[in-house]
């Protein structure tokens, strides 16, 4: 069996050599791997959310599995691709991947649906997200509280501010300072500090 893995971090390294060890024989790509994963996998050079031709190269290949290891390229689209060509893929449609790709989309959809979240409020410009800091609902200037970029940072995207301040600079630093790149802090999310073990699921 062919298959290809996308993306180029340790995730899609320990996807690769488990894909190696089960299926001996196959060819296995990684588009676009590293170095380590070369010893693994046949890296491709191509650009983890260059969705089409990602799936121009599957079908080529007669790729018969590809696995997403990262989100940027579900928020690309890439299982909507590959499902409309009839390329099996392991990974969330571009709407279910929402949940992750938009902060604020995932909370409207707890709200939505019953599922408990902390306390939020969305912002779109550093005026507003100070103007929520400074109303008192999210406590004192002495209080924790968490500020998210609304997209994906590749993990720079949150902090967890002990006080006011901290979350005002947090605010800044997204929207203004070059903190994650892109689009992800057009907006940003603010919310209440929580206490407890955090927990993340595959």
């Amino acid at each position: 069996m062919n298959a290809l893995v996308i993306g180029s971090g340790g995730r899609e390294h320990a996807l690769c050599r488990a894909l190696k060890r089960g299926a001996r024989g196959a060819r296995l790509f990684c588009a676009p791997g590293n170095a380590g994963i070369a010893d693994t996998a046949e890296c491709v050079p191509l650009s983890a959310t260059d969705v089409s031709t990602l799936a121009d190269f599957a079908e080529r290949e007669r790729v018969e599995l590809t696995i997403v290891g990262g989100e940027a390229p579900l928020a690309a689209g890439l299982a909507d691709e590959f499902a409309r060509r009839g390329l099996l893929v392991a990974g969330p449609t571009r709407e279910a991947a929402r949940l992750e790709s938009s902060k604020a989309f995932a909370k409207d959809f707890m709200l939505r649906h019953n599922v408990p979240t902390a306390r939020h409020r969305v912002a779109s410009s550093v005026e507003e997200a100070r103007g929520i800091l400074r109303s008192g609902e999210f406590g004192t200037e002495q209080s924790p509280v968490v500020v998210r970029a609304d997209g994906l940072a590749a993990g720079k995207g949150v902090v967890v501010a002990r006080t006011r301040v901290e979350a005002e600079r947090a605010v800044h630093e997204m929207m203004l300072g070059g903190r994650v790149g892109g689009d992800a802090a057009r907006r940003v999310v603010i919310e209440e500090a929580l206490a407890g073990r955090e927990a993340s699921l595959l």
